[in-house]
């Protein structure tokens, strides 16, 4: 799998931002609290395994950071867009 240098620009436009090493992408999603980040969390998780592709993220009360590169290349692929799009969408609901 190929790795990308940019991210499209709906991405960008939703706040996921590209590292300064092009290697991966980064996003904070905010909810109302606890419950909300987590139970967003569980349901990111099933769309991850489902890719076998996980996100490296941290959560604190309402806040869950992630980022998302493919380590088995070494950068940014096609994986990072779709879970980053499959997460937006999920954060929608």
């Amino acid at each position: 799998m190929a790795n990308l240098t940019e991210i499209p620009a709906a991405l960008a436009a939703s706040g996921w931002q590209l590292s300064t090493d092009k290697q991966s992408i980064h996003k904070v999603f905010k909810f109302a609290d606890f419950r909300d980040a987590m139970s967003f969390m569980v349901r990111v998780s099933y769309e991850a395994e489902a890719a076998d592709h996980h996100p490296e993220w941290l959560n604190v009360y309402n806040r869950v950071e992630t980022t998302l590169t493919t380590h088995d290349t070494g950068g940014l692929t096609q994986k990072d867009i779709d879970l980053a799009e499959a997460m937006d969408k999920i954060s929608e609901r």
